[in-house]
């Protein structure tokens, strides 16, 4: 009888850390940071301010782009955002300046603010893209930004557009009226 109930004790011991043992074992989903959306979010050692589901929409051949996110300024002070996107000499650099204690949603209609508009990169859709991120006093981010076309709904109006080539505007010119002229009189 004793037999049988260490036999029951050590079989139901297996059964519970057979079913449970996995996560002695395996990491929990759940902890691991992840972007839940199209875009990325930069680490905190880029500065203080938060950026937050980072895109690129470009054009087809990726020649031109808009820079979509979120950038948090959590601070009481205003900050600037430096962004360097691509590397070397052909990198394009560009700031955002943040007021204190502001969400800034680049590419929110909405509110009026259009995406930072990106021209000579080399961001082809599908691709990803090395972008720097650095603000205030922090060390800097580099991160692989994910580079969109504007084929779905929702990223259409995020899209590019082409520029306006400057063009010769016609005037029109007022006739003159002639005045009425004296006339000598002999």
């Amino acid at each position: 009888m004793k037999t049988r109930l260490i036999a029951s004790i050590a079989v139901g011991a297996a059964v519970v850390l057979g079913t449970t043992g996995c996560n002695i074992l395996a990491p929990q989903a759940t902890t691991i940071d992840y972007s839940a959306s199209d875009g990325i979010n930069v680490p905190a050692q880029s500065g203080p301010l938060a950026v937050r589901n980072a895109l690129i929409v470009a054009n087809e051949d990726g020649t031109v782009g808009n820079f979509v996110a979120a950038i948090v300024n959590d601070t009481t002070d205003a900050q600037t955002l430096r962004i360097e996107v691509g590397q070397g000499s052909s990198a394009v650099r560009s700031s955002v300046n943040v007021a204190a204690g502001r969400t800034l949603s680049l590419g929110d209609y909405t509110d009026g603010v259009e995406p930072l508009r990106l021209d000579g990169i080399e961001a082809v859709p599908g691709s990803t893209v090395p972008v720097y991120f650095q603000s205030g006093d922090g060390e800097g981010a580099l991160m692989q930004v994910p580079v969109l076309d504007g084929a779905l709904a929702y990223l259409s109006p995020l899209a590019p557009t082409a520029t306006p080539s400057p063009s010769l505007t016609t005037v029109p010119t007022a006739t003159p009226t002639p005045t009425p002229s004296a006339t000598p009189s002999s």
